[in-house]
């Protein structure tokens, strides 16, 4: 099997499917086809990974820092996971993290001059790549396609929801 069926969820669609298990797949396909461009362009490009640039794309919508545990709740994954990646970064100087004066077992990370610099540039080219890789199809199919998965992800019940 080659690398591109590997990541390729559709290939395991079949005419005699439903229609919406095909439409699945594809979804997660191009998803998946966009998201594996993204981290090998990062890591090309930026010698970063993609957990690494969101965790710092949080950090730069919200100067002031994060907690570590409102990070994890952003980004969806565990504070150990946080807290690794939280580590590599303050390696790098990128982030750097600050007791919280109301409980010192708390701390605050942000960014550091040198990592918004840094988060600057990888943005603008991860902005280009997205282009980029949905430049297939026109600014009118674009904006339909966005209508149309708004319309989906309006019907589908949150994880919330799903629990009561």
């Amino acid at each position: 099997m080659s690398a591109r069926q590997d990541t390729d969820m559709e290939v395991r669609a079949h005419a005699d499917h439903h229609a919406s298990l095909r439409l699945w797949l594809r979804l997660l396909s191009a998803t998946t086809r966009i998201e594996d461009t993204i981290r090998h362009r990062l890591r090309e490009q930026f010698d970063i990974t993609l957990p690494r640039f969101d965790l710092m794309a949080q950090l730069e919508r919200e100067p002031q820092g994060l907690s570590m545990s409102e990070l994890s709740r952003r980004m969806m994954v565990t504070g150990g996971n946080v807290t690794s990646i939280v580590d590599l970064l303050e390696k790098e100087q990128l982030v750097q993290r600050q007791m919280q004066a109301s409980d010192r077992r708390s701390y605050t990370v942000s960014l550091t001059d040198a990592g918004r610099s840094a988060f600057a540039a990888m943005a603008l080219a991860h902005e280009g790549w997205v282009v980029e890789l949905l430049s297939p199809l026109a600014e009118r199919e674009q904006t339909q396609l966005h209508k149309l998965l708004g319309t989906l992800k309006s019907g589908t019940p949150t994880k919330q929801e799903e629990k009561t």
